[in-house]
């Protein structure tokens, strides 16, 4: 299999329009924070019809910040699905604070707001729902939650761009929310965030700390208008986004809708293409009312019907030439939660029959409906070929 015949897991859509982005700032010779940034700010925000968009340098810094605007301290506890990327939960720990792990929903991949609920305890401060693959939580569930128990909520929406629950964008429900634009995000700018609010208080402290913690408009001290005075008021980080990178965002999310789209489509192929083979498992496609982003397309197995497990099954893809990836292995698996916390294998079912049986298959803009139609037929090859009870030719 050749390297140019190779699908790969994610492939960026870069057009023109983004590289006359990224050329007009160079040309401008003003590459850090400034007006471009500023300006993707404005259209974030007015896109997903939030109050406040502050760009910062990645989505684990966005969370970061909402931490430290609602004031975590040592020996707080944050709720956090295990099923998520570790930058959900180390960023508590930042704090002093710990990450207090909860089960998915039984058959999905999305935070049980049931089995959160359990584990409040009078040291909560904070919920940390996470949209995996694009996929919207419960959010009224945890909103209940959250005001029985006087908890914050920040939506860790890394994979949920331009997801929507109940009529309502990602980024304009919650009071604090996370966008992630990692170079596998639906809009990328190679590595950067945005951070929603529509809280002032909130937006104008998390302005000042992802710059050092410096007041007013620092950033602009070299322009022609700017001054060389500046106060630091408190010990900030160095969280912001750069022009260059934000242009490469501002072209990004004018396409936005149309990324969205073709992603959806993808993932009506793939779901009709899997459909009725029982030995697999679609994903969940989102209660009625929601929109799903379809970051990913976590696919999942039923072992008990294959004769190959799912690290086989990956194998035997690549040897199609076909990328794939696993999203993820849950926090209580890995050694630092397991040795700091105590959490062991068999803490969360629910987690881990979900990531035991998932493969992400490529879903991007770019991808080809041939390229598709070959992703289907690898798949449904390989059940066809190892189905127990199946003797496969040498």
């Amino acid at each position: 299999m050749s390297d140019a015949s190779f699908i790969p897991f994610h492939r960026p859509s870069i057009g023109q329009e983004d590289l006359d982005a990224i050329s007009r700032v160079l040309n401008s010779k003003w590459l850090t924070t400034g007006p471009v940034a500023q300006q993707f700010e404005r259209d974030f925000a007015a896109y997903v019809g939030g109050k406040h968009a502050l760009a910062v340098n990645s989505a684990t810094a966005a969370l970061q910040l909402s931490l430290d605007a609602i004031g975590l301290r040592p020996g707080d506890e944050v709720l956090v699905p295990t099923y998520t990327f570790t930058a959900t939960a180390e960023v508590i720990t930042y704090f002093g604070a710990r990450p207090v792990l909860c089960d998915s929903l039984p058959g999905a991949f999305n935070i049980d707001p049931v089995d959160a609920e359990r584990r409040v305890t009078e040291k909560t401060r904070a919920i940390i729902p996470v949209h995996m693959a694009g996929e919207p939580c419960d959010l009224a569930a945890i909103h209940r939650i959250a005001e029985r128990y006087g908890l914050h909520v920040i939506e860790d929406a890394a994979h949920a761009l331009p997801a929507a629950y109940q009529g309502r964008r990602i980024g304009a429900v919650s009071e604090l929310t996370a966008f992630s634009f990692y170079a596998t995000k639906t809009i990328t700018t190679g590595e950067g965030g945005m951070l929603l609010t529509d809280n002032d208080e909130f937006a104008e402290r998390i302005s000042i700390m992802r710059l050092h913690g410096i007041s007013g408009d620092a950033w602009k001290r070299y322009a022609k208008d700017g001054s060389w005075y500046y106060e630091v008021v408190q010990p900030g980080y160095k969280s912001n986004l750069c022009d260059l990178l934000a242009a490469l965002g501002a072209a990004q999310l004018a396409k936005c809708d149309g990324f969205a789209e073709r992603r959806r489509a993808i993932a009506a192929f793939y779901r009709e293409a899997f459909a009725g083979i029982e030995e697999l498992e679609n994903p969940p496609a989102g209660e009625d009312g929601n929109e799903h982003s379809w970051h990913l397309f976590m696919l999942r197995l039923r072992p008990e019907s294959l004769a190959v497990n799912r690290s086989q099954f990956i194998e035997e893809l690549k040897k199609r030439g076909i990328g794939t990836s696993v999203h993820f292995i849950p926090l209580h698996l890995h050694p630092f939660y397991a040795a700091e916390y105590g959490y062991r294998q068999g803490d969360f079912p629910h987690a881990e029959d979900a990531f035991s049986r998932c493969l992400s298959l490529p879903i991007f803009p770019d991808l080809s409906h041939e390229e598709m139609e070959r992703v289907a037929v690898a798949v449904t090859e390989i059940v066809d070929q190892t189905r127990k009870g199946v003797l496969v030719a040498a």
